[in-house]
């Protein structure tokens, strides 16, 4: 089935696809007894992809009860969003102040916002958001590294600087973004953090300060645990789908996870990237297996667009995005599970994926393939042409 919709001039976000599109697309996401939605989107970078996902997941809380949003990052970016939902101090910005670049949106801050306005309403029944990830460090955490040298032996600070000035830049752009963009400044960031681990460890009294080592000790993590250190932009699929899980299971909340479509894929994916990977396995295959029909994949793709970093060209014929776009509409989706439409456009396939690293001079590179697309998604959702978010500062 494809569902047909115009543009609004007067709807939120001038979003591709209607109000009342929305509300079904929701309500078949939603079924009787979906306990985890997965939406991913292609991009991170469209404000049509994410302001689509943000609309589903309001009516997901509005009109069926979902409670909980799981995020891509560290379980202390995902406290602090908690906080300001559950209505503490500060703004929806400086509570994404630590969290991943690709995170730090005007458009998600609106949907903090209105998660917060939601919550205030329904004070014994809140959203909760939470990351997947474990604790990461933080600029304060190498701030109290440097700063521990800086008192206790200020002529290794030099030393200290030269191995954490460096990596600390990660946390603004991906150390592998940084390769692809041609700025990373050479050596690996990893054997940076476990020098600078190395230097603190020889320290003399270090031992009676096991805060700064902890601190330096998540910092090396971090840069080991990165796409860059682990050499691999899958992920930790296990342990993030464990997170999902013991959290629903634990609090009996339904639950969204947002992330890209290469993580809520219900099925292992080949990425164009590192296709001699083969088949990996992403947060919703685990989640899929754990849950079964419970478990709801949809897409979020669009077709072509300028991203304001970089211009995406039109799919090339083989991608799945290339033939939804044969449909004239800013905005359709389908809904995957219904024998018709499964029939019609099940079987192996590739689905654009755009991420920090993508070059439009190799296009062909940028997607994901499954064996079978209806076992990937539930739901597929296209957008015809797609403009940039709005970078917080």
């Amino acid at each position: 089935m494809i569902n047909n919709s115009a543009v609004s001039e007067d709807s939120v976000l001038s979003l591709p696809l209607s109000d009342g599109s929305l509300d079904e697309l929701a309500d078949r996401l939603a079924g009787d007894a979906a306990a985890v939605v997965g939406i991913g989107e292609s991009t991170r970078f469209s404000r049509e992809t994410s302001g689509i996902r943000d609309q589903l997941f309001r009516r997901l809380v509005r009109h069926h009860g979902f409670r909980a949003l799981a995020v891509q990052d560290s379980a202390g970016v995902g406290a602090e969003l908690d906080r300001y939902v559950l209505g503490g101090d500060g703004s929806a910005a400086a509570a994404l102040d630590h969290a991943w670049r690709p995170q730090r949106t005007v458009e998600l801050a609106a949907s903090l916002e209105w998660i917060r306005e939601f919550n205030r309403g329904h004070p014994h029944d809140p959203v909760r958001i939470f990351g997947v990830k474990p604790a990461q460090a933080g600029p304060e955490d190498y701030d109290a590294v440097l700063d521990h040298v800086r008192e206790s032996a200020p002529e290794r600070l030099v030393e200290l600087a030269s191995h954490l000035d460096p990596v600390r830049t990660a946390h603004r752009t991906d150390e592998h973004v940084q390769r692809a963009r041609g700025i990373h400044p050479g050596r690996p960031f990893a054997e940076h953090a476990r020098d600078a681990l190395a230097l603190l460890r020889s320290l003399p009294g270090i031992d009676a300060h096991d805060g700064v080592l902890a601190r330096m000790r998540l910092i090396v993590d971090f840069h080991e645990h990165s796409v860059a250190g682990r050499g691999n932009y899958a992920g930790e699929a296990g342990e993030w789908a464990e997170v999902v899980g013991d959290f629903q299971r634990r609090t009996g909340l339904r639950t969204v996870y947002w992330d890209g479509i290469a993580h809520t894929s219900a099925a292992e994916t080949v990425l164009g990237m590192a296709p001699e990977r083969g088949p990996q396995p992403t947060v919703g295959s685990v989640l899929r297996k754990r849950y079964g029909a419970q478990y709801v994949s949809v897409a979020i793709g669009f077709h072509h667009g300028d991203l304001g970093s970089v211009p995406v060209p039109e799919p090339a014929a083989d991608f799945i995005d290339a033939r939804l776009g044969e449909v004239d509409l800013p905005a359709h989706w389908l809904d995957l599970r219904l024998d018709d439409v499964r029939d019609q456009w099940d079987g192996p396939a590739k689905a654009r994926v755009i991420s920090g690293v993508y070059d439009p001079a190799r296009d062909a590179t940028g997607y994901l393939a499954v064996d079978s697309l209806a076992e990937a998604f539930d739901v597929l959702v296209h957008v015809r042409q797609a403009s940039p978010v709005r970078w917080l500062p």
